[in-house]
C-alpha cells in the first residue's frame, strides 16, 4: 500500500510539472514568443502578453498550448507564414495575427498544421494572411469562433480564409471570414462538420467544397460572395438550415451542386441570388423544407440530374421558379408552393385540384437566348405563359408538380 500511495505522488509531481506555464513578454525571463517556445516541453502553457511580435516564422514541433492574452499581435511582416504547426495535440488561442507573407509557389498561411491530429485553433483574429488557417493531412481538430478578414482585390493575390485538405473529423464552427478567394475550402475532407460559420465578401466562393464525403453543413450564412457556394464531387452530403443571400452575378449561384450524390438540403433560406440552385450531374437529392425567395431562378436543375425530390418547399417572388435544358425529367415535384399558382382547391383539402408545370416557356426562352430579358414584364411574355399552359409544346410535360399546395409548406 505505501508503495502504490508513494507511485501515486510521484505521477501526481510528474503530470504538475509536464504541465508548467512559461510566462513571455517584456516583464519576464522570457521576451520573445520564440524563446517562450523553445523553453516548454510537452503539456506546457506558453502564455504571451499584450504586445506586438515581429519574429518571422514560429515553429511548433511540441505538444503544448500557445496562449494570448489580451490579444497580443503576431506580424509576419508580409514575408513569412506566421505559425507553422507540425504535432498533435497543440492550442493557439486569444492571438492577432496579421500580415503573412504572399507567395505563388507555397501556401504561406496565418496558421498551418501539416500531418497533425486533435489540434484547436480558437479566438484568433486573422488579418491580411495569404492563406488564413490551413490544415493538411489533419485530424479530429477543431476551429473554433476565429475571425479571418482578407484584403486581397484578386483571385492570384488571395489564399482561402479555412483551408482543409486531406483531412478527416474536423469541426469547424463560429467563424467568420471575409475578403479571401474562398471562405472555407474543402478537399478530400469526410466526416466533418461545418457549423454556424459566417462566410461573406469573399471574392470566389463562400464555400468550396471537393472530392469530400459524408461531411455536413449546418446554420451557416453564405451572403454576397463572388460565386456563391460550390458543392461538387461529393457523397452523402447534408445541407441544413443554412441561409444563401445576395450572390449575385452572370456566373453566381448560392449553390452550384455538380456531381453529387445521395444529399440532403433541408430548412435551407435562399434570397436574392442570380440562381439559388444550379444542379448538373446530382442524383439521389432530398430537398424539402426551403425557402426560395426573390431570385432570378429559384431553381436550374440540367437534364442529367436523377432521382431529385422536392418537397414542401416555397417558392416566392421569384423571377423564375424552375429551369431546365431537357424535356426528360427523371425528378419529382410534389406539394410544393408556388405563389404563382393560378388553380383551385373545391374539396378544400389545402392541395391544389390540377398541376403546376414551373417552367414557363419565356424561361425555356431566356434559357436559350439571354437577349430576351429585354422583353421582361411585357404583355407578350404573359401571352406566350399563358398559351403554353394552354398547349404545351416547349415546356417538359413531365416536369408538374401534381399537388401543389394552396399555402405555405411552413
Amino acid at each position: 500500500m505505501k508503495y502504490l500511495a508513494s507511485m501515486i505522488v510521484a505521477l501526481f509531481i510528474a503530470v504538475s510539472v509536464s504541465a508548467g506555464i512559461i510566462r513571455v513578454g517584456s516583464k519576464h525571463t522570457h521576451k520573445t514568443v520564440r524563446a517562450g517556445i523553445n523553453a516548454a516541453a510537452a503539456g506546457d502553457t506558453v502564455s504571451v502578453d499584450q504586445g506586438h511580435y515581429r519574429e518571422r516564422n514560429l515553429v511548433i514541433n511540441k505538444r503544448i498550448t500557445l496562449k494570448g492574452n489580451n490579444r497580443p499581435i503576431l506580424d509576419g511582416e508580409s514575408k513569412y507564414e506566421i505559425i507553422s504547426v507540425f504535432t498533435s495535440g497543440v492550442t493557439i488561442e486569444g492571438f492577432k495575427l496579421i500580415h503573412s507573407g504572399v507567395s505563388s509557389l507555397e501556401d504561406l498561411s496565418g496558421i498551418k498544421v501539416s500531418n497533425s491530429s486533435h489540434v484547436t485553433i480558437r479566438n484568433n483574429i486573422l488579418e491580411d494572411t495569404f492563406f488564413g488557417i490551413y490544415i493538411q493531412n489533419g485530424s479530429n481538430s477543431r476551429i473554433i469562433n476565429n475571425q479571418l478578414r482578407g484584403t486581397s482585390l484578386e483571385e492570384q493575390r488571395s489564399g482561402n480564409g479555412i483551408h482543409c485538405w486531406k483531412s478527416e473529423n474536423m469541426h469547424i464552427a463560429r467563424n467568420s471570414i471575409s475578403g479571401h478567394r474562398d471562405g472555407i475550402y474543402f478537399e478530400f475532407v469526410k466526416n466533418s462538420v461545418i457549423l454556424k460559420n459566417t462566410a461573406a465578401n469573399n471574392l470566389r466562393y463562400g464555400l468550396h467544397f471537393m472530392f469530400s464525403n459524408d461531411d455536413s453543413y449546418l446554420d451557416n450564412v453564405f451572403r454576397n460572395n463572388g460565386s456563391g457556394v460550390s458543392v461538387m464531387y461529393s457523397k452523402r452530403i447534408k445541407m441544413l438550415s443554412n441561409h444563401f443571400e445576395e450572390n449575385w452575378g452572370d456566373a453566381a449561384y448560392g449553390i452550384l451542386l455538380k456531381e453529387i450524390s445521395d444529399g440532403t438540403m433541408e430548412g435551407n433560406y435562399f434570397t436574392k441570388n442570380t440562381s439559388a440552385i444550379y444542379m448538373e450531374g446530382a442524383n439521389r437529392i432530398s430537398m424539402k423544407q426551403n425557402t426560395f425567395k426573390d431570385n432570378g431562378w429559384a431553381l436550374k436543375i440540367q437534364a442529367n440530374c436523377m432521382d431529385v425530390v422536392l418537397e414542401r418547399n416555397n417558392f416566392i417572388g421569384n423571377t423564375f421558379d424552375v429551369g431546365t435544358n431537357g424535356s426528360l425529367v427523371l425528378n419529382t415535384f410534389r406539394n410544393n408552393y408556388w405563389d404563382k399558382y393560378e388553380g383551385y382547391d373545391l374539396n378544400k383539402d389545402k392541395i391544389g385540384d390540377i398541376p403546376f408545370r414551373p417552367v414557363s416557356m419565356y424561361s425555356v426562352i431566356v434559357e436559350k437566348f439571354p437577349v430576351a430579358m429585354i422583353l421582361f414584364r411585357t404583355f407578350i411574355t404573359t401571352l406566350l405563359d399563358k398559351t403554353e399552359k394552354i398547349l404545351p409544346s416547349l415546356t417538359p410535360e413531365n416536369l408538374k408538380d401534381n399537388e401543389p399546395l394552396m399555402h405555405r409548406a411552413f
